[in-house]
């Protein structure tokens, strides 16, 4: 199973917290874990504070700045920038899934993180019933 995530800028961070949430109803999970994998190179997912946007920016200007665009990269792509964040975030997380619904902290979501875009991206999406 996967989640489809259509990004619009070259770096940004979508929250798809209810867009898992709906997978997990829909293979009707009372009790389990959520794997979730992103199998792009330049592309991350993470779990953080969902109730201030200001916290995604935050981290995005972060990122940006320890990390910019225009250093010495050898890599022909251009895209150097985007494989060290998308290496320091990384490719994946596991959510414990209690009542059926992710089990996540009262501030925090799921996001996905576009370092490269815009694209259209894919989340893999696994589940073990407990």
């Amino acid at each position: 199973m996967q989640v489809t995530v259509t990004t619009q800028k070259n770096t940004q961070f979508i929250d798809i917290t209810s867009q898992i949430q709906k997978t997990v109803q829909s293979m009707d999970i009372k009790s389990g874990l959520c794997f979730l994998f992103v199998p792009h190179t330049t592309a991350a997912i993470t779990i953080n504070e969902n109730a201030d946007p200001f916290v995604q920016s935050d981290m995005l200007n972060v990122l940006n700045t320890i990390i910019p665009w225009d250093l010495d990269y050898r890599h022909l792509e251009g895209n150097s920038a985007a494989h060290v964040k998308s290496t320091l975030v990384g490719a994946s997380e596991v959510i414990a899934i209690e009542n059926g619904r992710l089990d996540l902290g009262t501030w925090q979501g799921v996001y996905f993180c576009e370092f490269d875009g815009p694209r259209t991206r894919h989340v893999k999406v696994k589940f073990i019933k407990i």
